[in-house]
């Protein structure tokens, strides 16, 4: 899948392809630089065109199908995952995942937002759009943990949490907002990251933490761009300008200072180096970690309410 922003390096790349296999043909060391030149042609591309990206832009590379979803990083970060299922209740929702994970020596409760890679794995997993099930599963999973004194991370990818009529009967409103009051009370340290889109109340019911981290190209906001085109002018046609002005992206989120902090993407995007990221990602999680599990509980969880207590205020 080639966005088209990414067209003019793929164009490049497919050149440098075609020079490299024509070179090792014919051994052909006059070709050697002419490569290398390219190579710095294509890099220099690629810094220009990922510096300068637009919001909406973000967005697209933040749906990219092969964006890395929770359990990429799971099988690429952790170590003896025990994937846990159910809420208890009613039934077990596979648009969340979670379980016990080692980093390294450390043990932690993950929970995430799962999309699924195949057309079939979508449906089944409902696209990453939760149901209340999900949240109620998150929910246990993350009580679980504080009776075991483990930290808790969640990785948030989902357009929103499901807008079906059954849902809606049995109380997705009332889980999310039972997982978002739940999680001001949990004792241990608690780390949410974005890694992918972070819509509405379905990315907020398991995204109230210690430390709310975004990866660079993911947006985070109440409404998709598209949604709030057709609010506001009628039409998907100005989904552009309603990124542009929710600003919704890391580096707005940051500036209004509703994250703690941005991590970086390999250049083109996390689709372009999964094992990457999610060594960046697993490098940052036991960062924050040692930093948390250095304050004690209640201190940890006072400032936990305060820093969103402190979201949307403003002096005049």
């Amino acid at each position: 899948m080639l966005l088209e922003f990414e067209k003019p390096i793929a164009l490049l790349e497919e050149k440098l392809a075609a020079m490299k296999a024509k070179a090792a043909q014919r051994k052909a060391s006059k070709l050697l630089q002419p490569i290398q030149k390219l190579e710095e042609q294509i890099k220099t591309l690629q810094a220009e065109t990922f510096k300068n990206l637009t919001p909406w832009q973000r967005v697209q590379l933040s749906r990219h199908a092969d964006r890395p979803y929770t359990l990429d990083y799971i099988t690429h970060m952790t170590n003896d995952f025990i994937s846990l299922h159910g809420d208890r209740t009613g039934k077990d929702d596979p648009a969340i995942v979670g379980g016990f994970a080692r980093l390294d020596n450390q043990t932690i409760m993950l929970i995430g937002h799962q999309k699924g890679r195949t057309t079939k794995e979508r449906q089944a997993r409902n696209f990453g759009m939760a149901n209340p099930e999900g949240y109620r599963k998150a929910l246990r999973l993350m009580k679980l943990a504080e009776k075991f004194n483990k930290p808790i991370v969640t990785l948030i990818d989902t357009p929103g949490a499901y807008p079906g009529l059954e849902a809606e009967e049995h109380g997705q409103a009332e889980a999310i907002a039972k997982n978002i009051q739940s999680m001001f009370d949990i004792r241990v340290p608690i780390i949410c990251i974005i890694i992918g889109e972070g819509a509405s109340g379905g990315a907020l019911g398991i995204a109230v933490g210690d430390r709310i981290l975004m990866l660079e190209n993911t947006w985070y906001s109440v409404i998709s761009p598209e949604s709030c085109a057709s609010i506001l002018w009628k039409s998907w046609d100005y989904k552009e300008q309603a990124a542009e002005v929710l600003k919704l992206t890391a580096a707005d989120m940051q500036k209004l200072n509703l994250i703690d902090g941005i991590i970086a993407e390999p250049l083109g995007g996390a689709h372009r180096n999964p094992q990457e990221i999610a060594l960046t990602v697993k490098t940052e999680i036991l960062k924050q970690l040692e930093t948390l599990n250095k304050v004690k509980s209640d201190k940890r969880m006072e400032e936990r309410i305060e820093k969103f207590c402190k979201m949307g205020m403003v002096k005049e």
